[in-house]
């Protein structure tokens, strides 16, 4: 559990001294986050899990991902890109093997079910990256899971503090060959823990009523179901799939 919260605590808080205030900036309060942080918002964990498995999607018009939008390319933003994709593919290759992977730090904190992209969290560098990009040490690794159950690294995920400019974002991987997502609008159970966990499995319509699969996405819409709205959950993140398919920029973009 305590792992868990930190993983969390990790994604969602970012350091904001160094989130920037430009243009893209989002609003938010400490309170906000550190409440959204709680173990008691997470009883379950159900929360967590159902971003793990959002995160594997293509691209759709989703209420629910807020997308920094494609910006025109800038001198330099290609170069750039391939030096991070070079240390990438240099720094991690020996994380291939999920074993070595896991002897020094990484872990699956949130089991992501059948979701067919894993990830796998080393926390120190969940939090090294409240101050950077660093393209040897990403927040987590991204394993395919074949049906036998074997793991194949196919690349890793970057996360960037909630409040973090778009400048700030263009900074770290150029926004004219990749794109940040967040996980806005989310409606969660309400109650009781138990409570709340037995009502992840409420449908309307052949629907799910909570999650990013619900279609609910305003408050008001919320509270009228009696969930807990959610304007935001955790911070920026993007998937750069440096040991899979020809694109490493769109494979398994959100």
């Amino acid at each position: 559990m305590r792992r868990i919260v930190l993983l969390l605590y990790a994604l969602v808080l970012g350091c904001r001294s160094n989130a920037g205030g430009g243009a893209g900036a989002e609003t938010g309060t400490v309170a906000d986050d550190q409440e959204l942080a709680a173990p008691a918002e997470h009883p379950d964990h159900h929360a967590a899990a159902e971003a793990e498995q959002a995160m594997t999607a293509h691209v759709t018009e989703d209420p629910h991902l807020r997308l920094t939008p494609l910006r025109a390319p800038a001198p330099g933003d290609s170069a750039r890109a391939a030096r991070i994709l070079a240390t990438m593919r240099s720094e991690l290759a020996e994380y291939r093997d999920i074993h070595v992977a896991e002897a020094d730090g990484f872990r699956q904190y949130i089991p992501a079910g059948g979701a067919p992209v894993q990830h796998f969290t080393k926390l120190s560098w969940a939090f090294r990256s409240r101050t950077g990009l660093d393209p040897a040490r990403p927040t987590s690794l991204l394993y395919e899971r074949a049906p036998d159950g074997s793991l194949t690294l196919v690349g890793a995920m970057f996360t960037a503090p909630p409040q973090t400019s778009a400048a700030e974002l263009d900074a770290r991987l150029p926004l004219s060959v990749t794109r940040w997502h967040q996980h806005v609008n989310w409606c969660l159970p309400g109650g009781s823990p138990a409570e709340a966990q037995r009502r992840w499995r409420e449908t309307k319509d052949g629907r799910p009523v909570f999650g990013p699969k619900s279609p609910i996405a305003t408050e008001a819409a919320c509270q009228a179901v009696g969930g807990r709205f959610y304007p935001r959950l955790f911070g920026w993140m993007v998937h750069v799939m440096a040991f899979a398919g020809d694109d490493p920029w769109t494979a398994h973009q959100h």
